[in-house]
């Protein structure tokens, strides 16, 4: 299997579980209260819902073009409204074990959208 089939699969199956579990688990809707975003719980709806529709679109390695940059646009919100903030309170150590996971995945998006218009069937 060539690495970006790969790559796809692994974003996709990560963002459609995301989304999912945020759809699910209601539970999870009392983080973007603690983080003050306006409209919290639209704005949860529609992070959970790209997540998903992205993920499937990753999955089957369509539309590329489109399910990406809102997934690094997410992913960098993650970053600035919930990682840096442990940085300051709790330090580099503690911002850099919280925030492994929205690195790893960010830097797989930017690769991702970096070589899509290059791939002529992926």
């Amino acid at each position: 299997m060539l690495p970006n089939k790969f790559i796809c699969y692994v974003l996709g199956y990560v963002f459609i579980i995301s989304g999912l579990i945020k759809l699910i688990d209601p539970t999870r809707r009392g983080m973007f209260h603690e983080l003050a975003l306006p409209f919290p719980e639209t704005l949860f709806f529609l992070v959970a819902m790209i997540e998903f529709l992205a993920g499937m679109l990753l999955i089957g390695r369509i539309y590329l073009h489109l399910a990406i940059p809102p997934l690094i646009f997410i992913m960098i919100g993650a970053l600035f409204f919930a990682k840096i903030p442990i940085l300051w309170t709790e330090g580099l150590l503690s911002f850099l074990f919280a925030s492994r996971l929205d690195i790893v995945l960010l830097v797989l998006l930017v690769l991702l959208w970096q070589h899509v218009g290059n791939w002529k069937k992926i």
